[in-house]
């Protein structure tokens, strides 16, 4: 491709060189080569096309137009063929005309070529890696990468983002795609390979073809968000036709090896497990390769879109194969425990699910009769043979499930028809009972309801029934209708027997005994061939109906007795005063008063309410004994019952009340009021320590003594015992003290409280003995004191000490707090500082007048001594 040069000399200037006319046909004659030449190239280099299918090929292509344009370009920018061409434009500017237009097509397709081959060569690293690269690294980044290039050569480049430039290399992408998957899902190697290999194969081939077709348009999207004015709207048949089709293809066999792997796993464990046959387990790996085996040595591609007919065909055959080969497996492996329809019994339900597959595969070989090309094959052959032998199999299995059946059924059902109506799970004789001494159960096998659905759906599957079973079939309502009822009446009679505590079950013992006595005619008499279920039912019913209404009646009063209790229960028996806003505390005295006060309109209120449960037990006997005596011998458990709830009650209130003083005790709330006092020569308290103890002992006293006011009952009455002499002058009422005074819980209360009030007191007690420290002024014996000052007639000073000494602790005493708040008790100061002042005060006021007496003394003496000089 070398421009030849002409033989002149151009060493002249041009336009010197233009007016030689020898020059310029030398020249001329050159040019016309010259444009020859280059007409050629082009032409040819516009014929050529890739050498491939591939998207590299087309790379390669312009690569080469690039080289063999820019070889000619670089010629033609040579100084001398610029200078030539300077020499015929000066000469002859009309012949030049053709020659440039040569040269501006060179020019053109030379840019057009620079600029492909470029932008192109951006994607061949891609696109190697989409030939040779690993399927997850083709998946995750190659073809993403790829289709991002393509939009970034689209919106830049100036020759390559034009419909027929870019339509055509997505194919050749496409086809490169395709390529791939064809390597990587090789027919002739793939079927002889591991299953999960195999099954990893395929996917990775499916999912790079679904990723190209996902990816692409992913980059339409993107193209139209950038901005570009030229979308992609490319006819997507033409790119994506056959590598959907590939997909379908690999999907197909992706469910072959599926299907193979899933007959491995299911049926040859349970073959294992089932039969311990090892000869059976061959056979379903033989028969799974005969059915997968014709896959390997297929006579066409089953990717290429012109077999498709061929390869369904092939599938379709698959199906057929699988479809007996699953059936016959599933019925191997579910003889001893098939699947059944729901509400289906085991006979009937094993006999239906066994013609189900028999329905199943008979439909597969009708498809095989209607393609006879099928049928006449061997695998035709042989399907049809594992057909006969299968539902010979299923026909043998049905007649043995039928019979049996059929001779169990006329053996058992008038056996279970012979069992009484209840059973009994435990049971005593005894005339007292408890709650639970006897508990009913029905009695009715299921087997019965099972032999009657069998009855039923065994007529249904067209089979003979047993005469006494199909007469139970027409009698299943009747019979559903008693089991119900009887359910029914027996969770009464136990939900009854629930409700009733022991007292309740003792007082109503003549009640129960008679039910009881109605219901075991249905344990050892009435079987299900009796004619008197329902009046039994009936009897059963009203009696339970009856004992139900005297049950809830007691109940009502149990009810009302019970809050009477819990009334009397939580009454509050220590009821403190409240002091108004300023008012001071009560006393000891007052407050102990107080609560004893209220305490006893407490309890008449509690012997009101106590009073009132004889009443309402009499009510009770007027339902039970029809009497109304309150001594009814029918109640004697039943009185005692609720009399010892009563002193259950009492002790509770008792107990609860006592834990209530005993939190007001430590709690650090003042109830009452003490004073601390000066009762020479000692500190006290007023009340003392023993006093206020005394009080509390006897304010427990009062509280338990409460119950005195509680008389007991007669033995086996609710009637109040009166009064009993038992000396002359001795008059002794039972009451529920000498009971609940007697509890260890009352009388831990009591301990606790009176420790709780030892410690205070004696906290108390510590706290005056920091006023100790003042006893002087009232233990120093004063006369003595001043009779020795005078005598001594001390100087000034020492009065001055003195006075000071005794002024200073009067001053003290009312800088102390004077009341000190301690659990439930305020003490007062007041009057012990009072009295310490009133001391010191005293001192002061005698030392002063001694001290005036002195100095009157003294000033006297010296004016005698001032009136004798």
């Amino acid at each position: 491709l070398k421009l030849e040069m002409p033989a002149v000399n151009l060493d002249r200037e041009v336009t010197v060189l233009a007016t030689v006319s020898v020059v310029v046909q030398s020249l001329k004659r050159c040019a016309v080569t010259w444009q020859k030449l280059i007409s050629r190239v082009l032409e040819e280099q516009q014929k050529k096309v890739p050498e491939g299918n591939g998207p590299l090929a087309e790379i390669d292509l312009w690569r080469e137009k690039n080289a063999t344009l820019s070889a000619l370009t670089e010629q033609i920018k040579l100084p001398e063929v610029q200078k030539v061409l300077e020499i015929l434009q000066e000469a002859d500017s009309k012949f030049t005309g053709d020659l440039q237009i040569v040269l501006s097509d060179l020019k053109k397709h030379h840019m057009e070529a620079q600029d492909c081959a470029k932008f192109l060569s951006t994607l061949e690293r891609h696109l190697k890696n989409l030939s040779a690269g690993s399927g997850i690294d083709v998946i995750s980044h190659t073809i993403p990468s790829l289709l991002n290039a393509l939009r970034l050569v689209w919106i830049m480049s100036r020759c390559y983002n034009k419909d027929e430039r870019m339509v055509p290399f997505l194919e050749r992408v496409s086809w490169e795609i395709s390529a791939r998957a064809r390597r990587v899902v090789d027919l002739q190697t793939l079927f002889r390979q591991d299953i999960a290999a195999a099954k990893k194969k395929i996917t990775e081939a499916k999912n790079t073809l679904e990723q190209w077709k996902k990816c692409y348009f992913t980059t339409c999207l993107r193209v139209e968000e950038s901005g570009s004015k030229r979308y992609w709207k490319f006819d997507v048949k033409r790119l994506f036709e056959k590598t959907d089709y590939m997909v379908s293809i690999c999907q197909d066999l992706y469910d072959i090896f599926q299907v193979a792997e899933e007959l491995y796993n299911i049926f040859i464990p349970e073959l294992i497990t089932v039969t311990e046959n090892p000869k059976a387990v061959d056979e379903l790996r033989r028969e799974i390769n005969i059915i997968i085996g014709p896959m390997e040595d297929l006579s066409f591609d089953p990717f290429s879109m012109e077999t498709a007919r061929d390869w369904a065909f092939v599938m379709e055959e698959f199906r057929e194969d699988v479809t007996v080969e699953i059936v016959k497996q599933i019925f191997v492996q579910n003889l001893k425990d098939p699947p059944r329809y729901k509400n289906h019994p085991p006979v009937a339900g094993a006999i239906s699910w066994s013609r189900s597959l028999s329905q199943r595969i008979q439909h597969t070989i009708t498809r095989f009769q209607e393609e006879e090309e099928l049928l006449a094959s061997e695998r035709g052959r042989k399907v049809k043979q594992i057909y006969l032998q299968v539902v010979k199999k299923m026909e043998e299995y049905e007649h043995e499930k039928y019979c049996q059946w059929r001779e169990r059924t006329e053996q058992m059902l008038p056996l279970l028809l012979k069992d009484t109506l209840l059973a009994v799970t435990s049971a005593t004789e005894e005339p007292v009972t408890t709650k639970k001494s006897i508990c009913f159960t029905l009695n009715f096998s299921p087997e019965i309801l099972e032999i009657i659905t069998e009855a039923k759906y065994m007529e249904q599957l067209g089979l003979p029934v047993p005469e006494i079973a199909r007469y139970m079939a027409l009698q299943e309502d009747k019979y559903l209708r008693y089991t119900s009822k009887l359910k029914a009446m027996l969770e009464r009679y136990h939900k009854l027997m629930e409700m009733m505590n022991e007292a309740e079950t003792k007082l109503l013992d003549q009640y129960v005994q008679e039910l009881w006595r109605i219901l075991k005619s249905g344990h050892k008499r009435l079987t299900w061939k009796a004619v008197g279920i329902g009046e039994f039912i009936l009897q059963c019913t009203q009696t339970i109906r009856k004992l139900e209404l005297l049950v809830h009646q007691i109940h009502n009063i149990s009810e009302d007795i019970s809050c009477k209790l819990q009334s009397i229960e939580s009454t509050n028996l220590f009821k403190f005063p409240h002091p108004e806003n300023g008012d001071e505390h009560p006393g000891a005295k007052e407050f102990f008063d107080y609560v004893k006060c209220e305490q006893a309109k407490e309890v008449e209120q509690l012997v009101r309410k106590y009073s009132a449960i004889p009443q309402l037990l009499i009510e009770v006997e007027r339902h039970v004994a029809s009497t109304n005596s309150g001594r009814s011998p029918k109640l004697a458990s039943y009185y005692s019952y609720w009399e010892n709830r009563i002193c259950q009650a009492l002790t509770q209130l008792i107990v609860k009340n006592l834990q209530t003083f005993n939190a007001a005790i430590v709690a650090n709330v003042p109830l009452i009021q003490i004073e601390a006092v000066l009762s020479v020569p000692e500190i006290t308290l007023q009340p003392n320590a023993s006093e206020i103890e005394k009080m509390i002992l006897q304010s427990i006293q009062d509280c338990v003594e409460v119950t005195k006011h509680f008389v007991r009952w007669m033995h086996g009455t609710c009637i109040e015992c009166p009064p009993q002499r038992v000396k002359a002058d001795e008059v002794v009422t039972f009451t529920f003290y000498s009971d609940v005074s007697q509890s260890p819980l009352i009388t831990e209360q009591a301990v606790l409280i009176t420790q709780n009030v030892h410690k205070l007191l004696a906290s108390l007690s510590k706290c005056l003995n920091q006023w100790k420290r003042y006893d002087l002024l009232w233990k120093s014996d004063k006369d003595t004191v001043l009779d020795r000052l005078a005598a001594e007639k001390p100087a000034c000073v020492i009065f001055d000490e003195q006075l000071q000494f005794y002024m200073k602790i009067a001053q003290e005493v009312t800088q102390q707090p004077l009341i000190i708040d301690e659990q439930f008790i305020r003490l007062q100061l007041s009057p012990l500082a009072s009295a310490v002042q009133e001391n010191a005060e005293s001192w002061v006021m005698s030392l002063g007048k001694l001290l005036n007496e002195l100095a009157r003394e003294e000033l006297f003496s010296l004016r005698d001594e001032i009136q004798v000089g």
